[in-house]
């Protein structure tokens, strides 16, 4: 993973190999700012806008177009050219109606997906961690930084308590309403985030789990019936009898 802390700037050949930027042609790029996904793990609004989707030539033009409220980015306007878009992020052109999810995509490990309307108004979110808040209330922490409430009636009652972490919530945007779960399961869909078997898309069949994350393995089952193992880790829950999501040609039927 390349290292972006320290200075305000940030060198390109310093970045992700995911970034679709010339490395060698400028010595200077965007330093995505502190947000919801980590740096090593997301894409400047900026360079989304002008590299990705090719909306404008130089970077002046990009900062243009994001500082007038063009782009939105899980259905609220973001004006700052640093925004950190990451995995399952919604990235919306206001003026054309043109929506993308950033999904991992293989070899290159992320990718922006044409979606439609229906599909921009809701994203799944991995759940990380979850504390239990005043009343027994539980806070889910998602992926993307963000902390849904669940109320619970009776903190007593763990049939309540049905959210577990490595399931995904699907979301309403930017409402943040919770319409459905999906946990983590043997026969639940997933797509791999990270490592060499990155972007791919199958059920789980089968997880051992180890002292930590990236020691527990995931055998994955692709539709053309091949196997594979990843580690708990890359491992993101998209659904329970199909994805939630519309995928690239292939990668599911």
């Amino acid at each position: 993973m390349a290292r972006m802390g320290g200075q305000r700037r940030l060198k390109a050949l310093n970045t992700p190999a995911f970034w679709p930027i010339l490395r060698k042609k400028y010595k200077w790029t965007v330093k995505p700012r502190a947000g919801p996904h980590p740096s090593s793990m997301s894409l400047p609004l900026l360079i989304i806008v002008r590299n990705v989707l090719g909306l404008a030539d130089t970077a002046r033009e990009a900062r243009k177009i994001i500082a007038e409220g063009h782009i939105e980015v899980d259905g609220r306007i973001r004006k700052d050219y640093k925004y950190p878009v990451g995995i399952m992020d919604v990235v919306r052109i206001r003026d054309t109606g043109e929506a993308y999810r950033l999904i991992p995509y293989p070899v290159k490990f992320f990718a922006l997906h044409p979606i439609d309307g229906e599909e921009a108004k809701y994203k799944l979110s991995l759940i990380k961690d979850k504390t239990t808040v005043k009343r027994g209330d539980v806070q889910l922490n998602l992926h993307d930084g963000r902390n849904v409430l669940i109320r619970v009636q009776d903190p007593r009652n763990p049939v309540e308590d049905k959210y577990k972490t490595l399931g995904s919530l699907k979301i309403t945007i930017p409402e943040q309403e919770v319409v459905e779960y999906y946990p983590f399961e043997e026969g639940a869909i997933a797509i791999i985030t990270g490592g060499r078997n990155v972007g791919r898309v199958g059920r789980i069949v089968e997880y051992k789990k180890g002292i930590r994350l990236h020691r527990s393995v995931v055998t994955i089952e692709d539709v053309r019936g091949s196997k594979f193992q990843t580690s708990m880790d890359y491992i993101f829950v998209i659904g329970r009898d199909k994805p939630e999501i519309s995928l690239p040609e292939g990668a599911w039927k």
